[in-house]
């Protein structure tokens, strides 16, 4: 780890016999002396918190924001994304695993990537936006305000991709600063997360319903289904009917698949039939728009106008194939607003490509 690369943290109280208490997120980690959190960023050092997470990066990307996902935050745009290491859940299936389980000096960029740097390389890439994802931000919390600050000054947007595990003073500065969300409500049972996460259920739905309730922050929820742990019917229609009830009928909702990765390489990738019966059963219960993620799978992650049917954005995996949407996000058949946020012009047909760009120097 670099030295000059320690930023004081926030969230943070002192704790018995030298250790400290990081009240970042829900699991309250003590810290002693020396020590760092679960997250393997956050670290005591002299009875004070300090961070790693700051001006560091394990690379930068430029993804359609379907990739996200978000599909009805400004489609068809790119955004800069861009990461650090360490998480804050342990989760057998991490499909990151290689940059959330990296201890810091593993994986992390020796350059200072301040905000201004950031924000630089995003308009030079000629981004409209910011995404703060691959691992998970809200252990950088810290970085990312300060980043979606530059960015906000400099007219580009910015989205969260979070797994929702955040303490309730640290979900209100972060979520201040950010214009979209795209949260993992990874199961919708409590063993599930205490057993494949490390983690508990309840905080995760609590973000969710502050954010959809108390906040201007576009939403959007990502279910990842899981052979035998988590795709069941039963659980299926209570996550749908959840949102529907707590949320809303208009958050787009989507179910992806799972292919072994990390430490779970018994269960066999999700079938492309399980997503197609997830998103029908969530229909049924009500919400508008919802999407089917890591299969080829053109009519599930298409925007269908939930009043007359049209395809108002054709997708393809990532690609928007073809658009019948009027500007400011009306269909253009029947003229039901399509809810979400889009630009002032068109959208456009895109490639969906993604753009690797490493850790430039």
């Amino acid at each position: 780890m670099i030295a000059s690369m320690l930023r004081e943290a926030r969230y943070w109280e002192p704790a018995a016999d030298g250790r400290v208490l990081c009240t970042l997120c829900p699991r309250e980690c003590k810290i002693p002396e020396g020590k760092e959190g679960f997250c393997f960023i956050r670290r005591n050092r002299g009875g004070r918190l300090v961070t790693s997470g700051w001006g560091t990066t394990t690379g930068f990307a430029v993804d359609p924001i379907e990739k996200k996902p978000l599909d009805h935050y400004h489609p068809g745009s790119m955004v800069l994304s861009f990461g650090t290491a360490g998480c804050n859940l342990g989760c057998r299936f991490c499909q990151n695993w290689d940059i959330s389980k990296a201890r810091e000096d593993e994986r992390l960029s020796e350059a200072t990537w301040t905000p201004e740097r950031v924000v630089d390389l995003a308009i030079r890439s000629g981004t409209p936006g910011l995404a703060f994802t691959y691992n998970d931000p809200t252990i950088w919390a810290e970085y990312a305000i300060d980043v979606a600050k530059e960015a906000h000054a400099r007219g580009l947007f910015t989205v969260f991709v979070t797994n929702g595990y955040i303490g309730r003073e640290a979900r209100e500065d972060v979520y201040r600063h950010m214009d979209a969300a795209n949260v993992d409500l990874k199961a919708f049972t409590e063993r599930f997360y205490a057993h494949e996460t490390l983690s508990h259920l309840e905080p995760v739905k609590e973000t969710l319903v502050w954010l959809a309730k108390e906040t201007d922050v576009w939403v959007e929820v990502t279910n990842l289904m899981i052979p035998g742990l988590n795709d069941g019917e039963d659980e299926t229609r209570a996550l749908a009917d959840w949102v529907v009830a707590n949320m809303g009928p208009d958050v787009p909702v989507h179910f992806t698949a799972f292919h072994p990765d990390y430490k779970m390489l018994d269960r066999p990738r999700t079938p492309a039939s399980t997503l197609t019966r997830a998103r029908a059963l969530a229909r049924a219960a009500g919400l508008r728009y919802v999407y089917t993620g890591n299969v080829h799978d053109p009519d599930g992650q298409t925007t269908f106008c939930p009043r007359c049917g049209v395809r108002v954005i054709e997708r393809d995996w990532f690609a928007v194939r073809s658009v019948a949407l009027a500007p400011g996000g009306a269909c253009a058949r029947c003229g039901e607003r399509i809810a979400g946020v889009f630009a002032d012009g068109p959208v456009a047909p895109t490639s969906g490509r993604r753009i690797s760009l490493g850790i430039p120097s």
